[in-house]
């Protein structure tokens, strides 16, 4: 589990919510809680890992689902589950997965006699479990970037939907930092502090891999290490200040492989990520959606794309660094306007944060300003407008970002017959291959974890990385293709 980050409040963030305010909708995405290392699959989430999603959907129930929350949802039902009114995805990954239904507990816990029904002879059942509530969660079959076949029925089979690793352009910006003069130096100069660690990592890091190439893996075995491990080799050389520093070349590995500032394309999983968020909240501002919470399980590196091109860095440079397990951001959809529904001029945004459990140890969502503005309410117009900047909501828009002309993409490619027929754009609620608006909050849900898992596979092939069991750090070490979980 990543380090916790301290991240700079707005003043603004410690007022009041204004008492006429109405929350119209929210869109949330978040990590999954801590998990075992997928070195030894199939990976699990761990016991600490489901308190940490089942305390964040707690927090997120006392603020928009209870009847006394703070900022609850209109509309939203307070102690029985809708599914209807919820939009709960994740990719078909164990731990992801897994994350949602636990959240969703904490989102919706039992209601004991609530859910008792009256039968035709007179007597009561309650559910089991004291009334367990099953919420759904639409499960995202995360197939290879071919296009090939899901097994869900509800998976969609478009080549943009199922991975960046197919996405050339951003593969080739990502590998185009391994090349740049800031790369080479922070490797020169982090060489000989990568050497002094090999005591710790030897068991899993060879001399010729104790570099900053593997910064991220060498980050995480001993992180992963210090949470789950009582002793491990060599111990005192972790002092403070070097795991610190092993914390930080990871923070800037990580954010230079997920966003650039001259070269947008490198965060295709935010820039999918924002056209999902612009979709669903697009849809309860049009009176379009039965679904006021969307709620998304997905990969850290998504979210540093989206604050790289929401500008989040310029607000503070802690939006660079790898968000910790079980973290989430959430979007509210807000107005003042007493009307219904309210006009589009009086709506506006809020986005918060939170690094790691909301609600854990008093670690509240805090609310900063987005695209380099300094107020905390964007105004719904402006929203939109900054969000269409970088947003990719269709086929047609991803295949042409990642200069893709095969599979899916090939409709699309220049001189195709069918290429005439595709005019879609970010905003529309639905492509020209059918993707609605319904079914918008899958496609994020797969970038998080493959698009960029694509990324991090061509890092490791270019590291010449290879893990092994006999570590004697910890005997479960996570698998370096699997990293950006």
């Amino acid at each position: 589990m990543a380090m916790k980050l301290s991240l700079l409040a707005l003043a603004s963030s410690t007022l009041p919510l204004v008492q006429s305010e109405t929350v119209l909708g929210v869109y949330i995405f978040h990590r999954h809680g801590d998990r075992t290392p997928k070195s030894h699959p199939p990976a699990n989430l761990t016991s600490l890992g489901a308190e940490e999603v089942f305390l964040s959907g707690s927090y997120y129930r006392s603020r928009y689902v209870a009847s006394d929350g703070s900022s609850p949802v209109r509309g939203l039902s307070h102690d029985v589950a809708v599914a209807s009114q919820i939009a709960l995805t994740a990719p078909d990954d164990a731990v992801l997965h897994n994350s949602a239904q636990v959240f969703a507990q904490g989102l919706y816990p039992p209601v004991g006699r609530l859910s008792a029904q009256e039968l035709a002879n007179g007597t009561s059942v309650e559910a089991p479990l004291g009334g367990y509530q099953y919420v759904p969660v639409k499960a995202v079959s995360a197939s290879s970037a071919s296009g090939a076949s899901s097994t869900r029925a509800d998976a969609e089979n478009n080549e943009w939907l199922q991975g960046g690793s197919g996405c050339g352009n951003a593969m080739v910006s990502s590998n185009n930092y391994f090349a740049s003069a800031e790369y080479q130096k922070t490797y020169g100069d982090s060489k000989g502090f990568y050497q002094t660690l090999l005591p710790v990592i030897g068991g899993t890091f060879g001399a010729d891999q104790a570099n900053f190439k593997n910064g991220y893996t060498i980050f995480d075995l001993i992180n992963v290490a210090r949470i789950h491990n009582k002793t491990i080799p060599s111990s005192d050389l972790l002092t403070p200040e070097t795991v610190a520093e092993v914390q930080n070349l990871a923070n800037i590995h990580e954010w230079n492989l997920a966003f650039n500032e001259t070269e947008p394309i490198r965060a295709i999983a935010g820039s999918v990520l924002a056209g999902q968020i612009l979709q669903q909240l697009q849809s309860v501002v049009d009176g379009k959606s039965k679904s006021p919470l969307g709620v998304q399980f997905g990969a850290y590196a998504s979210f540093s794309s989206f604050f790289g091109l929401a500008q989040l860095q310029k607000v503070s440079s802690d939006f660079t660094a790898i968000v910790d397990y079980a973290s989430s951001m959430a979007f509210e959809l807000v107005t003042n306007s007493t009307t219904s529904p309210a006009s589009k001029d009086d709506v506006s945004v809020r986005f918060l944060f939170s690094n790691g459990t909301a609600g854990a140890a008093g670690n509240v969502p805090v609310t900063y300003p987005l695209f380099g503005r300094t107020q905390a309410l964007t105004p719904w117009s402006v929203f939109v407008d900054e969000m269409n900047k970088f947003a990719i909501g269709d086929t047609k828009s991803w295949c042409t970002a990642c200069g893709n002309s095969t599979g899916q993409c090939a409709p699309y490619a220049s001189g195709s017959s069918n290429d005439g027929d595709a005019t879609t754009s970010s905003k529309s609620g639905k492509d020209s291959n059918g993707i609605s608006t319904a079914v918008a909050g899958v496609i994020g849900a797969l970038v998080t974890l493959v698009v960029v898992l694509g990324i991090e596979g061509l890092v490791y092939a270019l590291a010449g990385l290879r893990l092994v069991r006999k570590s004697t750090l910890t005997g479960k070490v996570e698998a370096s293709g699997a990293s950006k979980a």
